[in-house]
C-alpha cells in the first residue's frame, strides 16, 4: 500500500510541524510505505492535490485540521486521476470536527494510521457551494452572519486555541444586527430576520460547538440552523447551550434538513466553509450523497 501524506506544519498552532515526523514514523511503524509533502501557503493543499496522480497511490493521508481537509477535499474534487483513492483524516488540528465524527481524536491520532493499515472505509458526503463567481466543496459546515463574523475576530486571536471562538463571540455580540435572509429548502422558501446561518454536514463545529447534534455524514442530507433576531440576552443565554447542543430547543432557533438549499441576503454576506473565509451571498448549496470515500472504523456491510 502506498500512502500520499499532505501535512500542514501550521495546523493546530504549530502542532502539524511538530508531529509530522512521528506520524511518518507511525507510517514506517504500519509498514506502509508513504511519500509526504508539506504545504507552504494558503491554499497549497488544493494545489498540490488536484495535481496529484491518484494512479500512483491507495490513500490520501491529511494531517491537520478542518481547514487543512477543506483544502484536500477541493484538490480531490478537481483531480482529473481516472482512479479514485480514500481520504484518510489524521486530526492535529484546532477544531478536527470532521474527524469527531469519524470517531478519531487529536490526542489518538495514530488510531487514524492504524486505520489505513486495516483498510477500513466508508462513503460520506461532500457539499457543493456555487456562488456568483466560483464554486467549492466544504465537508464539514459553512456558515454565515454572526459566525462568520466570529470567525473573522476568531482567526485573530488563533494563538488563544479554542478559546478564540469565545472571545469572538463576547466581540462581535457588542455590534450585534440581524440582517434579511431568503432560504430555500429543498423547494420551500423562507423569509427571515436572520442572525446566523449554519448548513452543517457533520454534528460540531470548532473543538467542541455541537451546532448539528442530529446531523450524519453519510445520510444523504445536509442539517441547516438557522438563529433568528434576538436579542443581546438572549444570545448569551444561547452560547451555552450549544456546547450540548440545547439550542435547538429555543425559539429562536430553526432547523431543517435539505437536498439542496439556496440563500439570499441582504445586505450580503461572507461565507465560513469549514472555518475559512471565502466567498459571499447568494449561494446555492447541494449534497452530494456518499461522494467521498473515507477511512474511518468501521466498514459499511459489504452489500450496501
Amino acid at each position: 500500500m502506498k500512502i500520499f501524506h499532505l501535512n500542514n506544519p501550521v495546523s493546530g498552532n504549530g502542532n502539524g510541524s511538530r508531529l509530522f515526523h512521528k506520524i511518518n514514523k507511525e507510517f514506517e511503524f504500519n509498514s506502509l510505505d508513504h511519500e509526504a509533502v508539506q504545504t507552504e501557503h494558503a491554499g497549497h493543499g488544493t494545489e498540490i492535490v488536484k495535481n496529484l496522480n491518484f494512479n500512483d497511490y491507495d490513500v490520501l493521508a491529511v494531517s491537520g485540521g478542518d481547514g487543512s481537509l477543506f483544502e484536500a477535499v477541493n484538490g480531490y474534487f478537481a483531480n482529473q486521476s481516472s482512479k479514485r483513492i480514500p481520504v484518510s483524516v489524521i486530526p492535529v488540528g484546532r477544531g478536527n470536527a470532521f474527524a469527531r465524527d469519524l470517531d478519531f481524536y487529536p490526542h489518538l491520532w495514530s488510531d487514524a494510521i492504524d486505520y489505513i493499515y486495516f483498510n477500513k472505509t466508508k462513503r460520506v458526503d461532500v457539499a457543493l457551494c456555487k456562488t456568483n463567481k466560483d464554486q467549492f466543496h466544504f465537508i464539514n459546515i459553512l456558515g454565515l452572519g454572526f459566525v462568520t463574523d466570529v470567525a473573522r475576530t476568531a482567526f485573530k486571536l488563533r494563538s488563544f486555541g479554542h478559546l478564540s471562538y469565545i472571545f469572538g463571540v463576547l466581540h462581535r455580540m457588542i455590534s450585534l444586527k440581524s440582517y434579511s435572509l431568503k432560504i430555500e429548502i429543498d423547494g420551500k422558501v423562507l423569509h427571515r430576520e436572520n442572525v446566523f446561518v449554519e448548513i452543517s454536514n457533520s454534528r460540531y463545529t470548532g473543538k467542541d460547538f455541537l451546532m448539528a447534534p442530529l446531523a450524519s455524514i453519510d445520510d444523504g442530507f445536509l442539517d441547516v440552523t438557522l438563529l433568528n433576531k434576538l436579542s443581546r440576552t438572549r444570545l448569551l443565554q444561547c452560547l451555552p447551550r450549544i456546547f450540548t447542543g440545547e439550542h435547538v430547543n429555543m425559539k429562536e432557533v430553526e432547523c431543517f434538513r435539505a437536498k439542496k438549499i439556496k440563500i439570499e441576503t441582504e445586505p450580503l454576506k461572507l461565507l465560513t466553509p469549514d472555518g475559512q473565509l471565502t466567498g459571499s451571498t447568494p449561494i446555492e448549496i447541494e449534497c452530494l450523497s456518499k461522494s467521498l470515500e473515507v477511512i474511518a472504523r468501521d466498514s459499511p456491510p459489504l452489500n450496501e
